[in-house]
């Protein structure tokens, strides 16, 4: 759109159109496609958190020491911690050399029958307690279980590798969205920086769990507000107001359209809600696919799963996935099309 004199066509893989400057709407398509019983004790065990930390605030030291987060100063860096697992989603990919499984294993602990680690009375005793303390008291017997190997999985997976790396970092050094100091580092070694300075000036994408509607229990904690996600833009870049996101949105937003440029979306993509395919697009995000305009929605994928690829000897029967590779198939007919009429001087 901005330089079609230098590209001839692009195919835009995941791209997100529609800057936003609150985008809680992230996580529904995990909601929505996720594994029902995960998503469910999930949803409930961030809910009990939720009603400590705003509502009976005398548990929290309790709780924090049950995850043993009690170094965390914060309760929205606390929060943000326990909102770590759901965000693996994200990173599932039908190619095994760049799955991320960890969405998967912590659906597998959250689910999974018994305890996994071993677990002291006492520490059940404080569990049902903390239960009791959010709201759940009915859900004993459906959640005690669940919530031990969700303690689990938080202190193997964030709070060991921590404590016992050879950084001498503490909890708060290594979590906490309030470490001014570390944010107000500015030297070229800060490579960090260009895509929040990016998001905090133009894009937005702050994903919250305050903005979720009361109707539904939010799938990250309500603590994870603008104010809080937007933090880092006051203390690394001292932008106190909201991105410019029209700077975005004039070439289109949702409805961005132009010759030989190929929307291709994943239908489980928590990003597919700032792209042309999202739901809050034009017809709810359907257009008619063409060779000029290819329009492409891959059936149960989630991020990018059309760029990567295997060598003819490393394909099997399932791999790729018959959606990737029937996209990838009319991709590749496309780009022939338009490099025909590039030579052909049609443009």
């Amino acid at each position: 759109l901005v330089y079609p004199d230098v590209y001839y066509g692009t195919i835009s893989s995941s791209g997100v159109t529609q800057a936003i400057w609150d985008f809680w709407r992230y996580y529904e398509p995990i909601r929505e496609y996720g594994p029902p019983n995960c998503i469910s004790i999930h949803t409930k065990l961030i809910n009990v958190v939720d009603i400590i930390l705003q509502n009976n605030k005398k548990y929290i030291p309790q709780l924090k020491i049950a995850f043993g987060l009690e170094g965390i100063t914060y309760d929205d860096d606390f929060a943000q911690v326990l909102s770590y697992p759901i965000g693996g989603w994200q990173g599932r990919n039908w190619d095994p050399e760049i799955n991320d499984p960890s969405f998967d294993e912590y659906c597998g602990n959250i689910t999974y029958p018994s305890v996994i680690n071993n677990t002291s009375a006492n520490a059940t005793a404080s569990i049902r307690e903390l239960l009791h303390a959010g709201g759940y008291s009915d859900y004993y017997s459906a959640l005690t279980i669940p919530m031990v190997n969700f303690i689990n999985y938080i202190k193997t997976t964030y709070v060991s590798p921590v404590l016992n790396s050879d950084e001498n970092q503490t909890l708060d050094q290594a979590y906490s969205t309030h470490n001014q100091t570390f944010y107000g580092q500015d030297d070229l070694s800060q490579n960090w920086r260009s895509w929040p300075y990016q998001y905090c000036t133009q894009w937005g994408f702050l994903q919250t769990g305050s903005e979720v509607p009361s109707d539904r229990l939010p799938l990250v904690s309500r603590l994870l507000t603008l104010e809080y996600n937007s933090l880092i833009c006051r203390y690394a870049f001292n932008i106190t107001t909201p991105p410019d996101i029209h700077a975005v949105n004039k070439y289109g937003g949702f409805n961005i359209s132009y010759p030989r440029l190929a929307i291709i979306d994943s239908e489980e993509d928590p990003w597919r809600g700032a792209s042309p395919h999202s739901p809050q697009a034009k017809n709810g995000g359907n257009r008619t696919s063409t060779t000029e305009e290819p329009f492409l929605l891959i059936d149960g994928a989630v991020h990018h799963w059309d760029e990567n690829g295997l060598f003819p000897n490393e394909t099997t029967a399932a791999l790729p996935p018959a959606p990737v590779k029937e996209v990838q198939t009319q991709e590749v007919a496309f780009v022939k099309a338009w490099l025909e009429d590039f030579r052909a001087g049609k443009a």
